[in-house]
């Protein structure tokens, strides 16, 4: 289960939002001004994340979740729902895990292999869950851990690495997350790919 499952629940506890969020609507501003936005964000943390500014970086984490949750809601409250922005988001949400992730082992989390063990699980998981609904099956957030999870996870790894610098066993705690990232990642994957071609 992943956070991504309660998508139904946070929009319906966000319901008394609606019309300010349609005032916001009248006044030009798209779904995809949030999407833009969380891209900036996500750049914006892998750089700093890349020049060990953590307070920073989580900072900017915590933006690029809320930015990127704002893009829908407020695509379905003001009946903006369509193909382009959610082609949009699901591109500059690939862009922001590669911003972050990449930010985090260039600027020393962990090794390069890490590194790239960690994105290619981060990517494959993503890739798989949006190409369930290319060939029909409906788009699938299943498996162990999803985008939500993922942003909420730096979050409290970059915090404890504030805290308690030295991280355990030599490798910072965002380090061992890039680990877990790619373990999880990969595992996310084949889940979902077993789940999409048994409906095939």
């Amino acid at each position: 289960m992943t956070l991504d499952q309660f998508r139904p629940q946070i929009n319906e506890l966000l319901k008394p939002l609606r019309p300010y969020i349609v005032r916001c609507g009248k006044l030009g501003i798209t779904p995809n001004l949030f999407s833009v936005a969380a891209l900036i964000a996500a750049f914006a943390a892998g750089a700093a994340f890349y020049y060990k500014q953590l307070i920073v970086g989580v900072g900017l984490v915590a933006l690029n979740a809320l930015f990127d949750s704002l893009d829908g809601i407020f695509a379905r409250a003001c009946q903006m729902e369509g193909k382009r922005g959610d082609f949009l988001d699901h591109v500059f949400d690939r862009y922001a895990d590669i911003f972050i992730i990449t930010g985090l082992f260039a600027g020393g989390a962990a090794s390069w292999e890490i590194g790239i063990f960690a994105l290619t699980g981060v990517l494959m998981s993503s890739y798989l869950g949006t190409q369930a609904q290319a060939v029909g099956v409906g788009r699938y957030y299943g498996g162990i851990l999803g985008r939500a999870d993922r942003l909420l996870l730096v979050m409290i790894a970059g915090i404890l690495d504030i805290l308690i610098p030295g991280g355990v066993f030599g490798l910072a705690y965002l380090g061992w997350l890039l680990i877990f990232f790619g373990l999880l990642g990969h595992l996310t994957a084949i889940q979902r790919f077993v789940y999409v071609l048994q409906r095939l």
